[in-house]
C-alpha cells in the first residue's frame, strides 16, 4: 500500500511550488516508509509515497506512460487481485510491460478502457491518473472504500491526498469546521456518513465512485453499487459457494514478494481465513504461517461477560493457533502505553476516533510490522453476513436509527446548549438516516421482515463497516503495515447480499451460512462459537487515567472543547460511579472510559490543528 496526493490548479504554474508538494508528500511517509516520488506539469502536480509489495525493485510511482502523443501518469494506493488475468488480457491486445506490479496494469487498464477499467478490477484501491494532453484527471476509489481518499475544490483549486493531512499541508486550505463537521463528530462519530470529510471544503471520495476533472469543471459519479435480486440457490448450494469463494478470495490475497501473516482472535471469521490461508501454505509449501493476536496485561483478570462481550478470546486463539500449527505470537500492552497512543492515533486520522480501540490496533500493528509488511484481517463479515447483536435485537430492528447508536439523548447531555441550538442534532440524525434508508435497493414482493432486514444490511455495509475500514487503514498504515481483508470482495458482498434472511441464518444462529460453509474447515467448537468483538481494555487503571485527563482539560480556560460540551455533566459523570454510563454509546466497545477519551481526542485534535469554528 502507499499514499497519494496532488494538486490542479490552471490560473497558476504548479512547478514554481515544488517544495509544496514534497511537502504534501511527506505527510503520508509512514503509508510508504519505502520509497518517495513526484511529477510537476504547469497545472498538475502529483506526490507518492510508496510501500514496496509487488516487484519493488521496478513499481516507482509516479509512473508515466506515453501512448498516442498523450502521457498518462498515475500514483496508486492499493492492491489489485485479478492482475495477472488482467494483464494477459492487456497483452492480447497489444500492449507491453516493463514491471510485474500492478500499478501498470491499472495504468494500461486506463489507457485501453477508460473510466470502465475500473469495473474490472477486483482489488482495493485509490488512485488518480492524469492526461497531460488533454489536462483531464481521472480518480477511483475500491467498491467498499477498504482504501481512504479525500479531495477539495475551492476557489478554482482542488487538492486530493489518501489522508486529510495531505490536503491540510498546502497553504491554500485552511483547517475550518462548521455546523455540519461537528455535527459529524459529536453525534454521529466516531463514525462518518460517506462523503464527509468533516472539515469545511473537504469531500470524501465516497465507496465505489469515479471522479474527472477538466478545466470546466469536476464530475463524480457511482460505478458500483449494491444491486437486489432473486437468489435462487439452496441452502447447501449457497453454502458451497460461499465456500469457494472465500478460498479464491484468501488465496489471491496470500500473493505477496514480502512476508504476509494472519490476525487470529479466534473467533469464526479470522480463524476461518488463517485456516485457508495454512491449507494454502500447505499446498504450496511455503512454511508455516505467522498468526498475532492482541490483549491487555490483567484483562483476564478484568473481563466480565456481557451481551456484547460473552467470552475472552484468548483460549481460542490457543486452540486454533495449535489446531493449524501456526507460528503464533501474542502481544500485550499495559495501560500507560494505552492511553500515551490516544494522542498518537489522532495524527493518524486527522479526527478523533475510536478511543483505545484505535489505540490498541495502532500499537498491535506496529508490533507486527517488525516481523511483516502485510497482513490478513477479518474485518466485514458480520456487516455483510449479519453477525452483530443488533441483527436479532427487536429494540434494535426497530429503532428507526442507526443501531450502533441508540443514546442520542445520552450523547446530547454531553452537549452544550448553544452547540445543540447550532447543529440541530436530532435533526440531523433523522436526516443522515432517512437518507441511508432511501438508497435501500429493495426488491419487489419482499415481506415486512425481509424488507427490514435488508435494510439493517444495507446500514451496516455502507456505514458501519466503513468506519472499521477506515480505522483499519489508518492505524496500520500510520506504521507501514498492508492489511488485506478478504470478507470484502466485492464479488462476495454482492453474492451474500442477495442471500434471504432465513438462510443467511441457517441452523437458527448469526452467521449460520457462513458457519456451515466452514464445515470441514474449522473445529465445530470454534465453528459454534459465539461472536466476540475486537478487545477492549477493562483495566480500571485505563478510566481512572482517561478520567484524569479530561477533568484536567475541563480545568483549563483555554479548551476549545469547553464551549462545545456540557462542562458540569461530563464532571457529575467523571466525578461519580462511571459504572452508570457502562453502556455502549457507540458500536459494542465504546461506554464511560472510552467517551472521556473521545472527548479528549476532541480537544487535542482542535489544538493541534488549530482548527477554527465557523
Amino acid at each position: 500500500m502507499c499514499g497519494i496526493t496532488g494538486w490542479i490548479n490552471w490560473n497558476d504554474d504548479l512547478t514554481k511550488y515544488p517544495t509544496i508538494l514534497e511537502d504534501m508528500t511527506k505527510t503520508l511517509a509512514p503509508r510508504g516508509p519505502d520509497a518517495s516520488g513526484t511529477w510537476i506539469s504547469p497545472h498538475c502536480s502529483l506526490g507518492h509515497r510508496r510501500l514496496s509489495v509487488i516487484d519493488p525493485e521496478n513499481g516507482a510511482q509516479p509512473m508515466w506512460r506515453k501512448y498516442d502523443y498523450q502521457t498518462f501518469v498515475i500514483v496508486y494506493n492499493g492492491e489489485i487481485y485479478n492482475a495477472f488475468e488482467l494483464k494477459e488480457e492487456l497483452i492480447n491486445r497489444g500492449h507491453t510491460f516493463q514491471t510485474n506490479c500492478d500499478t501498470e496494469v491499472v495504468l494500461i487498464s486506463y489507457i485501453e478502457w477508460g473510466a470502465k477499467c475500473v469495473e474490472r478490477l477486483n482489488g482495493i484501491f485509490a488512485f488518480a491518473i492524469w492526461n497531460d494532453l488533454q489536462e483531464k484527471l481521472f480518480i477511483a476509489r475500491d467498491r467498499v472504500g477498504v482504501k481512504p481518499l479525500f479531495f477539495s475544490y475551492h476557489h478554482s483549486t482542488f487538492l486530493f491526498g489518501s489522508e486529510p493531512k495531505a490536503i491540510l499541508e498546502n497553504p491554500t486550505f485552511k483547517p475550518e469546521i462548521g455546523a455540519e463537521g461537528l455535527a459529524e463528530i459529536f453525534v454521529i462519530g466516531p463514525a462518518r456518513t460517506p462523503g464527509h470529510g468533516i472539515y469545511n471544503n473537504m469531500e470524501e471520495l465516497k465507496p465505489g465512485y469515479c471522479l474527472e476533472l477538466e478545466k470546466n469543471g469536476l464530475k463524480k459519479y457511482p460505478y458500483w453499487k449494491l444491486e437486489s435480486h432473486p437468489h435462487f440457490e439452496n441452502e447447501d448450494q449457497t453454502a458451497q459457494t460461499i465456500r469457494e469463494l472465500l478460498i479464491d478470495t484468501v488465496e489471491r490475497q496470500l500473493v505477496s514478494d514480502v512476508p504476509v501473516c494472519t490476525l487470529l482472535s479466534g473467533g469464526l471469521d479470522s480463524s476461518a481465513l488463517t485456516a485457508i490461508a495454512v491449507n494454502y501454505y500447505n499446498q504450496t509449501k511455503q512454511g508455516t504461517v505467522n498468526t498475532f493476536s492482541v490483549d491487555y496485561v490483567d484483562n483476564e483478570i478484568h473481563f466480565k461477560e456481557n451481551d456484547f462481550q460473552p467470552n475472552s478470546d484468548q483460549p481460542w486463539i490457543r486452540r486454533m493457533s495449535s489446531f493449524l500449527n501456526t507460528n503464533h505470537q501474542n502481544i500485550q500492552f499495559d495501560t500507560p502505553e494505552l492511553v500515551e497512543s490516544l494522542k498518537a492515533v489522532v495524527d493518524a486520522r486527522d479526527t478523533p476516533g475510536m478511543a483505545d480501540v484505535d489505540a490498541s490496533l495502532y500499537l498491535f500493528c506496529r508490533e507486527i510490522k517488525k516481523q511483516a509488511t502485510v497482513a490478513i484481517s477479518g474485518e466485514a463479515a458480520d456487516e455483510i453476513f449479519g453477525g452483530y447483536p443488533w441483527f436479532h435485537r427487536e429494540d434494535s430492528l426497530n429503532a428507526n436509527t442507526f443501531p450502533w447508536s441508540l443514546t442520542l439523548n445520552k450523547r446530547l447531555e454531553i452537549l452544550s446548549d448553544e452547540l445543540k441550538e447550532w447543529i440541530r442534532p436530532e435533526q440531523y440524525v433523522e436526516d443522515r438516516y432517512a437518507q441511508a434508508i432511501g438508497e435501500v435497493p429493495h426488491l419487489k414482493g419482499e415481506t415486512k421482515v425481509q424488507k427490514q432486514m435488508r435494510q439493517m444490511s444495507y446500514l451496516n455495509i455502507t456505514r458501519f463497516m466503513p468506519t472499521l475500514l477506515d480505522r483499519k487503514d489508518r492505524m496500520s498504515m500510520r506504521v507501514g503495515l498492508e492489511v488485506r481483508v478478504p470478507y470484502c470482495d466485492h464479488r462476495l458482498i454482492e453474492y451474500v447480499w442477495n442471500i434471504p434472511w432465513e438462510i443467511k441464518t441457517a441452523g437458527d444462529r448469526e452467521k449460520g451460512i457462513l458457519r456451515k460453509a466452514l464445515k470441514g474447515i474449522l473445529p465445530e467448537d470454534v465453528i459454534q462459537r459465539k461472536k466476540s468483538p475486537y478487545p477492549k481494555t477493562h483495566n480500571p487503571d485505563y478510566t481512572e487515567a482517561v478520567k484524569k485527563w479530561i477533568l484536567e482539560i475541563l480545568d483549563d480556560p483555554s479548551s476549545p472543547l469547553q464551549s462545545l460540551i456540557n462542562v458540569k455533566k461530563i464532571k457529575e459523570i467523571a466525578n461519580s460511579d462511571v459504572k452508570s454510563y457502562h453502556f455502549p454509546w457507540f458500536g459494542q466497545l465504546m461506554s464511560g472510559p472510552q467517551l472521556f477519551a473521545y472527548l479528549a481526542q476532541v480537544d487535542l485534535w482542535l489544538r493541534k490543528y488549530n482548527i477554527s469554528i465557523k
